[in-house]
């Protein structure tokens, strides 16, 4: 799988010749102002939940792609009343979709639209793909039933975490959410967007650095494969 940072917390993953966007919220972020929403590529939209800051663009990529929208039932209701294509999931779920195997995943957060409607629980997913396992937290806390994922799903090839505090855990809790779902090997997200969350950059690798694991903390815009 090759996953793209597409800043804050969106993500763009290429899995079995198929393209997932994850939580868009590029075009009103100003560190991905080079990142444009109209030559995206997606077949499907996956969010973890209703704030703004992680669906701003979902309606504009899905209608010009066509793309189907995976996420929690609440959501699937707002929007398939717009017309959209939807799959709605929930909690310890899972659905596979184009040979790509999604669990839905507990987060603890919290999910509303911007116009106020009701966004249901917040989710993080474990996408499965040609023999390799990427956990995205989504906006959470760090939380004990992360410990489940690597015994009810099997081993992590890369796990996603929110590491820029203040709306949801920090690195030193990110590092410890490594410990729980036994991968040494994380993506850091959710930072440097807002006052709020920026982060000292090297503070962070190193503190997992002295704790024998990888924090990678990718350009808006660059890539890795997994």
């Amino acid at each position: 799988m090759k996953v793209t940072y597409l800043g804050h917390a969106s993500l763009g993953i290429e899995a079995n010749g198929k393209h997932i966007i994850v939580d868009p919220f590029i075009s009103a972020n100003e560190l991905a102002k080079h990142i444009n929403i109209d030559t995206l590529k997606a077949d499907y939209i996956l969010l973890t939940h209703a704030h703004q800051d992680h669906v701003l663009d979902v309606e504009a990529i899905a209608w010009r792609t066509g793309a189907k929208i995976i996420c929690n039932a609440e959501m699937s209701y707002y929007y398939g009343n717009k017309g959209l294509n939807v799959v709605g999931m929930n909690t310890g779920g899972k659905a596979e979709f184009d040979g790509i195997l999604i669990k839905s995943t507990i987060a603890f957060h919290s999910s509303s639209f911007s116009d106020g409607t009701y966004g249901g629980n917040p989710n993080g997913y474990v996408l499965e793909a040609n023999e390799k396992r990427i956990y995205i937290a989504g906006d959470t806390s760090l939380t004990y039933e992360m410990k489940l994922i690597p015994e009810t799903i099997g081993k992590l090839d890369l796990a996603v975490f929110p590491v820029g505090d203040h709306f949801t855990m920090g690195f030193e809790d990110a590092c410890l959410a490594s410990d729980f779902v036994q991968c040494d090997k994380v993506l850091g997200y959710h930072f440097d967007t807002f006052p709020p969350i920026k982060i000292d950059h090297e503070n962070a690798k190193s503190f997992f650095s002295s704790k024998g694991k990888e924090l990678i903390l990718l350009e808006i815009g660059k890539s890795m494969e997994v």
